[in-house]
């Protein structure tokens, strides 16, 4: 029971990071007006936190290698909470800017850090069902930015809101201090300290292991067109070009939550038993993303409701489909550098949820808005994205294969030679 309880823990400093992440998501349109800010600004706003996200991921892996768990979620926590409550008083853009880079900056390390637990509480069978359920539950935080946080939002305010979610922050800081543990043991094992060169040598080293790779470019394929569509854009394309209401826009924002939870049980419960099949579930998973977006583009107009329904459930498959990257990190990096692996897995989706953002921005301002015609165009960057993740997951899985192969071949002439001694 204890493992269940401090995974639990981490899960909630999680959950609070996601709804950190996703609050100006669903708040785009009350931040347009209270910053002044056009479509452009307004996604770069939100691209810093995400490019902030995705730098920081290597130096997260590092610490996380160094600290363990325990001090990186703490530290998480506490730079998110206080960059919320400054946003949530600030009139100022550059200081909502700054506050929100504070914030990519805390949920940087947090996800990582609470995966990092997953392996050292459970049995080596539970790890890819217990992986997909930090993903997928943790989720739970783009609810409470859709449902809760946005009523609160329409009813008390911008800095009710915002001062709420900050609160929620020292609360995991709480927990996290009275309940968590690196391991069973205590502590983690803090490995000695490396020089700078060092440091590089090891990153080129983890980055160079195909898995390593494999992953990285199953993240990015699977997880970026949900991220865009949650973090940035999806309510705003929902709302203005297809006229639907917000309450309808927050209720597929919840659905595509749900579908995330039931797709990832069956996700880890399917790479679990069939490990070797993993990769041709990510390819399935891309491809189904690409075609129900060309369905839904290729329409003269606005889509009907039950066609957006079947995109929301369709592209959320793709976040518990990304947290496969973090298995293959696992099936090929050792535990001493396992931060670092997850880091750079990590980082897949986001470089590429960030750029799109960044360029569906400048295509929209330059289009004169956000038309179905405008977002038409944008949403097209998609298939940029997938090309270059499916490339990439086609010659790193071959590699990978055939280092599983060497040792494979390498242990069995061991073996045999054992056997003839």
């Amino acid at each position: 029971m204890r493992p269940w309880i401090v995974w639990a823990t981490g899960l909630i400093a999680y959950i609070v990071a996601v709804l950190d992440r996703t609050t100006l998501g669903v708040s785009g349109l009350a931040a347009a007006d209270r910053f002044s800010a056009g479509p452009t600004l307004l996604s770069t706003f939100v691209v810093l936190q995400v490019v902030v996200y995705a730098a920081a991921q290597v130096p997260a892996g590092l610490l996380l290698d160094r600290f363990g768990s325990k001090a990186l979620i703490v530290s998480g926590a506490a730079l998110m909470a206080s960059g919320q409550l400054v946003l949530a008083f600030t009139d100022s853009l550059p200081t909502a800017i700054a506050a929100r880079a504070v914030v990519g900056l805390g949920d940087a390390v947090t996800f990582i850090s609470v995966l990092r637990l997953v392996p050292n509480w459970f049995q080596p069978r539970q790890v890819p069902l217990v992986t997909q359920l930090t993903g997928i539950w943790g989720q739970l935080g783009q609810v409470l930015s859709a449902v809760p946080f946005l009523a609160v939002l329409s009813a008390s305010g911008w800095s009710v809101a915002y001062a709420s979610v900050s609160a929620l922050g020292v609360l995991s800081i709480v927990l996290t201090l009275a309940i968590v543990k690196d391991t069973p043991e205590g502590s983690a094992v803090v490995p000695e300290r490396m020089s700078l060169r060092e440091t590089l040598s090891s990153l080129q080293t983890v980055w160079l292991r195909p898995g390593t790779r494999l992953g990285f470019f199953t993240h990015m394929g699977t997880q970026f067109s949900i991220t865009v569509f949650a973090l940035m854009w999806g309510v705003p394309y929902l709302t203005v070009a297809q006229g639907v209401s917000s309450a309808v826009a927050g209720t597929l924002l919840t659905l595509s939550v749900l579908a995330a939870i039931s797709a990832g049980v069956l996700i880890g419960i399917f790479t679990g038993r069939h490990p070797h099949r993993r990769s041709r579930l990510v390819l399935a998973i891309i491809a189904s993303n690409a075609l129900v977006w060309t369905v839904v583009l290729a329409l003269p107009g606005k889509a009907p409701l039950w066609l957006l329904v079947v995109l929301v459930l369709v592209i959320s498959v793709g976040g518990p489909g990304s947290m496969v990257g973090f298995d293959f990190a696992r099936t090929f990096n050792p535990s001493a550098t396992l931060g670092t692996a997850q880091g750079m897995v990590n980082m897949g989706g986001f470089v590429a949820s960030l750029l799109l953002m960044q360029a569906m921005g400048l295509i929209l301002q330059a289009a004169g808005g956000l038309s179905v015609e405008a977002f038409r165009l944008a949403w097209t960057l998609q298939y940029a994205v997938w090309t270059l993740a499916v490339v990439g997951i086609l010659i790193t899985r071959r590699k990978a294969r055939n280092l599983l192969q060497l040792q494979n071949d390498r242990i069995l002439l061991e073996g045999l030679d054992e056997i003839g001694r």
